[in-house]
């Protein structure tokens, strides 16, 4: 009994320093977007989209390591799921409606969609082969050049900015970067102590190891990128959710899996315990991709629509699993 209470401790502990970073990390990241004149959207996409995927990335080399990158995968499941649904679906839901105000966003809906059903493509063989990790990489490469090479966005202002700015705003400059690097470093202390808290709980009660990564280590990852999404809506900036949710399920299904399926292929034997996964990764991709092309916009009912589908998905997943 002591050690649940331990682990109980360790999770709430975790979620309020989570919190906490989030808040520091959103000010920070803003005043570097300021300082360098990007769009906020690409500041979110660009440096979020890494930051709250290092929990995916750690749990995925760690599990090729020990050579169940099952875990990985549908850790990567689920988070994408998550994000898809519950983060843009409570966002919308706070915000009152989320808009896609600049061209990078409405053209990379398409390109989320797709990529967070192409690991399921891979899959269609029963493996994510290293030649499917390499095609994943790819693209990963190949869509952050896309991003990169909008110069009315990012290259023309970064390059014009750097020329103008005095000594102090300097200063200001790299102490958010400290800033930035020291909440990253909490977000990580603290998204370690939840997933391990929520792999003891699932294992304290029995539940299968597919179910832990699809929904608790999912949900663990995702923590970051959903208290990312509140803190910016709380602070006025409500365009940075979508950058980095885009962000992260670009990030998660390509460049982490990928690595994975580098280190160790990704074979699965039988797709019943992915089936629900599988099914709900194609309509959280078609779902959102024709919210956010449909007028341009994710209303607060749409919003309300997503969650619904991720309580589909969790009641779905515990009926084939059980």
């Amino acid at each position: 009994m002591p050690e649940i209470i331990l682990y109980i401790i360790i999770f709430l502990g975790s979620c309020f320093l989570l919190v906490k970073s989030g808040s520091w990390l959103i000010q920070a990241l803003i005043r570097i977007s300021q300082f360098l004149r990007w769009t906020e959207f690409v500041v979110s996409f660009i440096l979020m989209a890494f930051a709250t995927s290092v929990p995916e990335f750690f749990v995925g080399i760690t599990s090729a390591i020990h050579k169940v990158p099952e875990v990985s995968l549908g850790n990567i499941i689920g988070a994408n799921v998550i994000n898809l649904t519950l983060v843009i679906g409570i966002g919308a839901i706070i915000a009152r409606g989320l808009d896609l105000e600049t061209s990078v966003a409405k053209r990379d809906s398409l390109y989320t969609a797709f990529i967070a059903i192409l690991p399921i493509i891979a899959l269609l063989d029963g493996i994510i082969s290293r030649a499917d990790a390499v095609i994943l990489i790819i693209v990963t490469l190949f869509y952050f050049y896309q991003v990169f090479s909008q110069k009315e966005i990012f290259t023309k202002v970064f390059r014009d900015t750097f020329k103008r700015r005095t000594a102090r705003l300097w200063k200001r400059f790299f102490i958010d970067i400290l800033i930035f690097v020291f909440s990253l470093g909490l977000l990580l202390v603290s998204a370690e102590g939840i997933i391990r808290s929520t792999v003891y709980f699932a294992e304290y009660i029995k539940l299968p190891l597919v179910f832990v990564g699809i929904v608790f280590v999912a949900i663990g990852t995702v923590l970051p990128e959903l208290t990312f999404g509140i803190k910016s809506i709380m602070l006025g900036r409500k365009e940075m959710i979508l950058g980095n949710v885009m962000g992260s399920v670009v990030v998660n299904s390509s460049l982490i899996l990928g690595t994975v399926a580098l280190i160790h292929p990704i074979k699965i034997v039988g797709f019943s315990s992915f089936i629900a996964g599988i099914l709900f990764t194609f309509l959280a991709a078609a779902a959102f991709y024709f919210f956010a092309r449909h007028q341009e916009h994710i209303s607060e009912k749409e919003g309300k629509i997503l969650i619904v589908i991720y309580i589909l998905f969790i009641l779905f997943e515990v009926i084939v699993q059980f």
